[in-house]
């Protein structure tokens, strides 16, 4: 940045931590940085703010989805300020919806619920995708009520700022990176060791979500957790992987 007067940068927030934590982090000048957006997954509130402390209020960051507007909301660096001044909630806010879209939030009936209270978050609006490709059933459920249904779980404030409470979907967000439960449960059950297992996502300051897993070992059985892991590796890579 320094050196080519870099002026956007985007980033996932792991990658943002992987900056924060550079020893030589305050020794050099990022002055023309005029925009550094997080994507990809939440980012720490507390990450959020020491980096907005270290890189000025150029810090912004947005949500969407690829069928929605991929900036359904936008925290722009004007709320990054507002924050820093004041407002520290909005380091846990991924903002205000965006002029082409409008977002809801949904109870599993159809209402929509009022600012303050939690449920899916809906989108809809012209740029929404109209369908999955030849998925009739999974094009109706995600537009039920009229509304694309997003599968994350969150709620607006008293001044529309909307915040990321969970994820309706069984999806682990590790990294930027989408990993199914599922898909690393039937992995592991290929270990004749394990009995039964269940695999969730354990809060992480670096990563966000840990993919972490949870195994009964059949009766008489024994296997060391490195092996668990290193089997999962070889049959997922690395990213999908319990990190324990």
């Amino acid at each position: 940045i320094e050196k080519h007067k870099v002026t956007h940068v985007y980033l996932p927030p792991t990658a943002l931590y992987g900056v924060l934590d550079h020893p030589t982090l305050g020794q050099h000048d990022y002055s023309s940085l005029q925009i550094l957006l997080l994507v990809g997954s939440p980012v720490s509130p507390d990450r959020f703010r020491q980096a907005a402390e270290v890189f000025g209020p150029c810090l912004c960051q947005c949500y969407g989805q690829v069928e929605s507007p991929m900036i359904t909301t936008w925290l722009s660096p004007e709320d990054v300020a507002a924050a820093l001044a004041g407002k520290p909630q909005l380091f846990a806010s991924c903002g205000r919806p965006t002029y082409p879209v409008r977002v809801g939030i949904m109870d599993d009936d159809g209402k929509l619920l009022p600012r303050g209270e939690a449920g899916e978050i809906v989108v809809r609006g012209k740029l929404v995708s109209r369908d999955y490709f030849e998925k009739p059933e999974a094009t109706a459920e995600a537009h039920a009520h009229g509304w694309h249904h997003t599968g994350d779980v969150g709620r607006f404030d008293d001044e529309g700022y909307l915040y990321i409470v969970d994820r309706k979907k069984d999806m682990i967000v590790t990294g930027g990176f989408n990993v199914f439960s599922a898909e690393v449960e039937k992995a592991l059950m290929e270990l004749e060791e394990i009995r039964e297992c269940a695999v969730v996502g354990a809060p992480h300051e670096k990563w966000g979500e840990a993919v972490t897993a949870v195994v009964v070992l059949n009766d008489g059985a024994s296997i060391a957790e490195d092996a668990v892991i290193a089997h999962a590796k070889a049959r997922l890579g690395g990213v999908k992987a319990p990190k324990a």
